[in-house]
């Protein structure tokens, strides 16, 4: 509904959105009493933002909803959704991995930074080596696929690691049951999966069906395991997070996650909008739009301060999780001990970012240009002799790296051509709309500072781009004829290298990756006399290539199908003398 004039506003539960004559939205709020709410922002004021909002609203819509809680949760999504500049703002540059149940027949398990609405999302996890650690556990433990293409009975069926639902071995029914037990395992629900499945177990043995009773009882063995390393953990104690800030024109806001009594991590965000505002209500949208997304909620939330809609957020998290959450503030030494340990590291971090700052000031300033760089981008390109060619792309923000935003090419263009190369990544990179760069580095002197400048001209986008030289770390322009030199203690110059070196590991990191990925692939396919069972056999004996590789002659001949001739092939196909790489 719209309405001109705030007495038009019904005295009831619901969301309100402020507009101005031109339909953009200014501000998004929620409230027990729409008109009352609206009518306040109309009321003298000294905030300087409300004066300024003011002038431009022009209508007002609204939406009604039965409760104050759906209201909290409608206001939330639409917050997200429209980012309306004069709402509290949590800025979040960091992209963390979650593992996602695909939206298909048969869903797989991936690994995502990007939150979509085309699957079901478990996490965040604290980084890519625990997400891949805990994606190779479900898979083993419940048999889920990982296939792109359900063509037919791969090497995962036949080493027992999948149910294999493109052959008709298991009904959706039945599939869909392991990804729901996924979902229960990732929330620590092990009881209620054991429970399960010790009745399909004993149901399956009372139906003849030893081989699907033999694959549960394994599941059941392997659930018991890690039950039993996690009792300690989550019998100790509660889950906590502690919340402090530092309240400036851009709040700071850090978070503690504690488990055991122990900090196990921890994050910290800006908010926006924020000037005038007190720290109850920025804890407040905080605490909203922080646990809005697939966040881990805790069982109690310590903040050192009183918290706007206290009980609402309450009861909504409470739902969310589906356990009592409370919000409070500290109380006894252990809290005192872990607020004292979060007011610190936002002490810290709210140096590291005014120094920060000033050295992106400064960068903007020799290097003349026109935005601060926030977002800066490094480019590098990996190959040798043509093989394996990667290109790679780092993100830092504000002068820190976002290794969520990182993104790796693999180059399409043949032959070892640096400049073709570095062409397609660029291009690659802005064919698309996106978040553009406030600055672009490249590993290079003024050929691939050209190159880079004539991709993003024919693609019509306007970014600064500099290159920087390995050999003499000259920084070349296109504002100047001549490379700038700077003092080898400039923080400008070390920023500018850290940028080039990470996106030069980076790019060498994924080549490496690659080049054995396609060596260890193709090993096997390339020893006479090994066909599909004989390779099934020697992975199931040794669970990976490496063990084969460092295999005796004798320990290769105990596997079945495998003779000492060809025991004596294989282990001479490993240790043949191998040719060097530059």
């Amino acid at each position: 509904m719209v309405v001109k004039r705030v007495d038009d506003l019904p005295d009831k539960i619901g969301v309100y959105i402020l507009k101005d004559e031109k339909g953009n939205i200014l501000y998004i709020g929620k409230s027990i009493s729409l008109r009352k709410r609206v009518r306040s922002y109309f009321q003298p004021t000294d905030n300087p933002k409300i004066k300024t909002m003011k002038k431009h609203i022009d209508h007002i819509e609204y939406i009604l909803t039965d409760t104050e809680r759906e209201a909290l949760i409608l206001e939330s999504n639409l917050i997200k959704r429209y980012k309306p500049p004069y709402n509290i703002h949590l800025k979040d540059d960091k992209r963390y991995p979650y593992l996602k149940i695909t939206n298909e027949e048969y869903p797989r398990i991936t690994i995502t930074r990007r939150i979509t609405s085309d699957g079901a999302y478990l996490g965040p996890l604290t980084s890519t080596f625990a997400a891949k650690k805990m994606i190779k556990f479900l898979k083993s433990l419940f048999k889920i696929r990982d296939c792109k293409r359900m063509d037919g009975p791969c090497l995962n069926n036949q080493m027992g690691l999948c149910y294999s639902p493109c052959t008709g071995n298991i009904s959706r029914d039945e599939y869909m049951q392991m990804i729901r037990r996924v979902e229960l395992f990732f929330q620590g629900q092990y009881k209620d999966i054991l429970e399960e499945l010790e009745e399909e177990m004993e149901n399956a043995a009372s139906n003849l069906e030893f081989e699907k009773a033999a694959t549960i009882r394994d599941q059941i063995i392997s659930l018991k395991e890690v039950m039993g390393k996690e009792h300690t953990i989550f019998t100790k104690g509660i889950e906590k997070d502690i919340i402090t800030g530092r309240f400036d024109n851009k709040a700071i806001i850090m978070i503690l996650h504690i488990k055991d009594g122990k900090i196990i991590g921890k994050d910290d965000f800006t908010m926006d909008n924020t000037n005038k505002e007190n720290p109850e209500r920025i804890l407040s949208a905080f605490i909203q739009q922080y646990y809005s997304t697939p966040h881990q909620i805790p069982e109690e939330i310590i903040t050192e301060h009183d918290i706007d809609q206290r009980g609402l957020l309450e009861e909504w998290l409470s739902n969310l999780k589906g356990v009592k959450v409370k919000i409070r503030k500290p109380t006894g030494r252990s809290d005192l001990k872990l607020l004292k340990a979060a007011v610190k590291g936002i002490q810290t971090l709210s140096k590291e970012k005014v120094e920060n700052h000033k050295i992106l000031a400064e960068l903007k300033r020799q290097l003349k240009l026109p935005n601060h760089p926030k977002r800066i981008e490094g480019y590098d390109i990996s190959n040798i002799g043509g093989e394996a060619p990667v290109g790679a792309m780092v993100t830092f923000i504000d002068g820190k790296p976002a290794k969520g935003l990182y993104r790796r090419y693999k180059i399409r263009a043949r032959g070892p051509d640096d400049y073709a190369m570095i062409r397609e990544i660029i291009k690659r990179r802005y064919s698309n709309d996106g978040t553009k760069a406030d600055l672009i580095i490249v590993d290079g002197g003024r050929g691939q500072l050209n190159l880079t400048l004539r991709v993003l001209e024919s693609l019509n986008v306007k970014i600064p781009v500099i290159g920087i030289a390995k050999r003499d770390e000259k920084i070349y322009t296109a504002s100047s004829m001549n490379p700038i030199k700077l003092p080898k203690d400039s923080k400008v110059l070390h920023l500018i290298q850290h940028v080039r070196d990470e996106a030069h590991r980076f790019a060498i990191e994924y080549h490496r990756k690659l080049r054995n990925k396609n060596f260890k692939a193709s090993q096997l396919d390339k020893i006479k006399g090994i066909g599909p069972k004989r390779k099934i056999s020697l992975l199931r004996r040794f669970k990976g290539m490496e063990a084969i590789k460092s295999a005796s002659i004798e320990e290769l001949s105990q596997v079945d199908g495998i003779n000492r001739k060809l025991a004596e092939k294989i282990h001479k196909h490993f240790h043949k003398p191998q040719g060097g790489h530059n």
